[in-house]
């Protein structure tokens, strides 16, 4: 597995190593030891452990998010696309980070395994491409629904490049107010 930093810091793209030949493909999409060396251990002094995996299935132009969790019981996730195609983001929330505010954009899909790690204190969102999209997550912290929070995905001073057209959203998703009315939730951890 590769793991790869992005501009935004803790955020991190997960390759991992896809072994394909005629038959198809076999791809190992978590190992606990190998996230504990690369990921968790390096960023946090400990393990992350996960505890809930989640799965959801969307249509072409499902636009979802963008959620999190408020603390205590904010999540850290790795998410993947398995099936189809997907346009992720996340947005980092933590107050006093160097990029608060700002976004990270990625195609995910069946085909490019691509992982996303997506630490406490950012909200998460996408679109789906392709006509059908599995998505699945893990969460290190259980669904508490009382700690649910959003962000609008359509929020303009989000400059999030969401390719035009019809999109299906839930009806929670279109109440979820901007950036700026979300407030101070996270902190910014300087190490």
């Amino acid at each position: 597995m590769k793991i790869l930093k992005t501009e935004i810091e803790d955020l991190l793209l997960i390759e991992p190593e896809v072994h394909g030949d005629e038959r198809g493909y076999f791809v190992e999409t978590f190992s606990q030891r190998d996230f504990d060396r690369l990921v968790s251990i390096p960023l946090y002094g400990k393990s992350i452990v996960f505890v809930q995996d989640n799965e959801s299935k969307s249509g072409r132009g499902v636009l979802r998010g963008l959620h999190f969790q408020r603390p205590p019981y904010a999540q850290a996730k790795i998410v993947a696309c398995v099936q189809g195609r997907i346009l992720d983001f996340a947005v980092d929330l933590r107050i006093g980070s160097p990029t608060w505010g700002k976004h990270f954009c990625l195609e995910l899909s069946g085909d490019n395994h691509r992982q996303l790690f997506i630490p406490k204190g950012f909200a998460h969102g996408y679109l789906t491409l392709s006509d059908t999209a599995i998505f699945r997550y893990k969460c290190d912290e259980f669904y508490h629904p009382e700690s649910e929070g959003g962000i609008s995905i359509l929020d303009p001073a989000l400059e999030l490049e969401i390719p035009e057209g019809q999109y299906i959203m839930s009806a929670k998703d279109k109440t979820w107010g901007t950036l700026g009315e979300a407030g101070t939730i996270f902190t910014y951890q300087n190490r």
